[in-house]
């Protein structure tokens, strides 16, 4: 297999005595969707925000293409975060801007991308994700299932190498929710971009993944195809991935 896109060597990641990331070793591979499972409340978002470096590991190195990230420049730094981009849990599309400002705001913010050029790129990208006509709209007045093709459409105008997805279908109904999941799957094949997806949505994660990797106890206790998470024998995943609760555990709320 190729070399790791970006790869995790034994990161470490702990909030007062709360120990989040336990020695995470994880490899991410380059034009593939990476979906990141586990229990909630068990540290994947921060997983994600390491990625991207909104979070900086207490141990351990992250590499991008081989070389560490903790031995870059600050501008090898910066251009680094410009091949990412973030999709946030709930769109997090601003209420006060039109979709079309909203669209623009990560090339207004680069400060170096010329306003016939954003203008241009906003366009195209609305027009590629069917959201012509919207454009003076604001976010309140789109169905849930619109702001998020919105939200993707700002996630891929800079045109990134990487997109981190935070639960991007929290909040949907089956029908939209597999609509998201189509359109995720459809602009990662179209734009060839690598994606990083935390989620809850099993099984149909596995449908649009190449890759799964279950965080459990503070490491990666799987990372491998989604047919070969499906046949694991471990026990933790089976129960997992099946929504059994194991015998002899209580989840709150369940026993009273």
């Amino acid at each position: 297999m190729d070399e790791p896109l970006i790869q995790f060597n034994q990161v470490c990641k702990h909030f007062g005595d709360n120990v989040v990331l336990d020695g995470v070793d994880l490899s991410i591979f380059k034009g593939q969707v990476t979906a990141i499972i586990g229990k909630s409340g068990i540290g994947k978002s921060v997983l994600l925000k390491h990625i991207i470096g909104l979070l900086e590991p207490d141990a351990g190195e992250i590499l991008f293409e081989g070389r560490s990230r903790g031995a870059m420049t600050k501008a090898e730094r910066r251009s680094l975060k410009m091949k990412f981009s973030y999709m946030f849990q709930g769109t997090a599309l601003f209420d006060s801007m039109t979709v079309y400002d909203n669209v623009a705001l990560p090339l207004k913010e680069n400060r170096r991308v010329a306003f016939n050029e954003i203008k241009e790129r906003v366009r195209d990208k609305l027009a590629q994700l069917d959201l012509i006509g919207i454009e003076e709209k604001y976010p309140s007045q789109l169905s849930g299932g619109m702001k998020k093709r919105v939200a993707m459409a700002r996630a891929l105008v800079t045109e990134p190498q990487i997109v981190l997805f935070d639960e991007p279908t929290t909040g949907l109904d089956p029908i939209r929710k597999n609509a998201a999941h189509r359109m995720i799957s459809q602009y990662q094949q179209a734009f060839g971009f690598t994606g990083v997806m935390v989620s809850h949505e099993i099984p149909d994660v596995f449908h649009i993944s190449q890759r799964i990797a279950m965080l459990d106890r503070g490491r990666i206790l799987f990372q491998g195809s989604p047919e070969e998470i499906q046949s694991s024998d471990e026990p933790a995943i089976r129960h997992f991935i099946r929504g059994e609760v194991p015998e002899g555990e209580e989840y709150d709320g369940l026993h009273e």
